[in-house]
């Protein structure tokens, strides 16, 4: 299944009502489990962006559809990227050969 990683800003919305972010994050990884995916990991970093998630979904359908729904909430704004683990990687390297 592939993994994908998600940057977020929590907005002044998701800010005001930062107490229930606990509650928000188990109903997102709730509604990711639905779409037949996984959330592996979060993180709240400091810097440019305020959390750090990894997660894994079905296809880039889905694994869209998981942060469009995310983002309809308007609490966080994402940004998405498609992770290739190491093994995928080195075919990939190797393919140039």
């Amino acid at each position: 299944m592939p993994t994908y990683v998600m940057l977020a800003n929590w907005t002044d919305q998701g800010l005001r009502a930062i107490a229930d972010g606990p509650r928000r994050l188990d109903g997102a990884k709730k509604t990711l489990e639905e779409m037949g995916g996984h959330f592996r990991e979060l993180y709240m970093t400091m810097g440019e962006f305020d959390l750090v998630g990894i997660y894994d979904a079905p296809d880039d359908a889905v694994a869209a559809r998981f942060i469009l729904l995310l983002g309809q909430l308007g609490n966080v704004r994402t940004r998405s990227m498609k992770a290739f683990p190491e093994e995928a990687y080195r075919k990939i390297v190797d393919s140039l050969r």
